[in-house]
């Protein structure tokens, strides 16, 4: 065993915690000490000896066979995203320098772009860092603004949790994409910096990452609770910024014809940007 983080063994452990026998198809019997499945039924099940598998989780072997693998995703039945992640944590190799990444840049034409959109629009990196925003993404929440950062907002700040009906679901949600997000990058400086504080300072981000939920960063209706102009659900899209490594334009926007429209732009007056909507799509004015 090596003293490098096993992101392996601790993703493995924490889904096979979540998996009860009974959703296995496996009838439990006696006193049980773990919440889940234990480590030798996992293994029955994956097709592999106990020995190995423990191997596995105590990282002892860290790059077992894409066979394997697969056989473990079907057991602590993954998802085809938390399958991809898990298969990035055996590509993983230790040894290599880690350096600080480079500050974040937004293309310039994305920065053009966000001056244009008549939507509540934002760049967001790899971390979940606010890189640009227009003024109805501000209007839409004050805390979107470049400089600041999704996690430390949705969990740390009253005001931001308050715009969330559903914050318990949100936040989970959130947490899982940033996994996601980062990656099998468990050495990444502002990675340990950013999960270290959020730990330390939120009961509710601690738990959720230690589920090692994982989840692809894309669009969903969201209801938020605006102080303005009340409840109004939008289609939240987060598209791929090419030529990037993980930023995300992300922009809100309303089905024609509801209330929400009608709110936005409400919203985009007392903010003095405006704009039209119908169902011939979106205009300036």
């Amino acid at each position: 065993m090596t003293d490098a983080p096993n992101a392996l063994g601790a993703y493995l452990r924490a889904r096979r915690e979540l998996i009860t026998p009974e959703s296995a198809g496996l009838t439990a019997s006696g006193q049980r000490r773990v919440a889940g499945l234990r480590r030798e039924e996992v293994a029955l099940l994956a097709g592999i000896s106990a020995d190995y598998y423990l191997r596995l989780e105590q990282g002892r072997d860290r790059h077992p066979s894409v066979q394997v693998l697969e056989s473990l995703a079907r057991v602590l039945r993954l998802d085809e995203a938390a399958a991809d992640y898990l298969l990035s944590l055996a590509a993983e190799r230790p040894g290599r320098a880690r350096r600080r990444p480079r500050r974040e840049t937004v293309p310039a034409g994305i920065r053009k772009l966000l001056a244009t959109l008549p939507l509540p629009a934002f760049a967001e990196g790899r971390y979940f860092d606010v890189l640009a925003v227009n003024p109805l993404a501000t209007a839409l929440s004050p805390l979107l603004v470049p400089g600041r950062n999704r996690l430390r907002d949705v969990f740390l700040d009253p005001a931001e949790q308050a715009l969330y009906p559903g914050w318990e679901t949100a936040s989970r949600r959130l947490v899982a994409g940033f996994r996601q997000s980062v990656g099998a990058d468990t050495g990444d400086p502002r990675l340990i910096e950013l999960v270290g504080e959020l730990s330390l300072a939120s009961d509710q981000f601690r738990q959720l990452w230690a589920r090692h939920d994982v989840q692809t960063r894309e669009g969903a209706a969201v209801t938020l609770q605006h102080p303005q102009v009340g409840a109004l659900t939008l289609n939240r899209e987060k598209l791929a910024i090419g030529g990037t490594q993980g930023q995300l334009l992300v922009i809100y926007h309303p089905d024609a014809g509801t209330d929400a429209a009608e709110k936005l732009q409400l919203l985009a007056s007392l903010s003095k940007t405006t704009f039209s909507y119908d169902t011939a799509g979106l205009t300036m004015t």
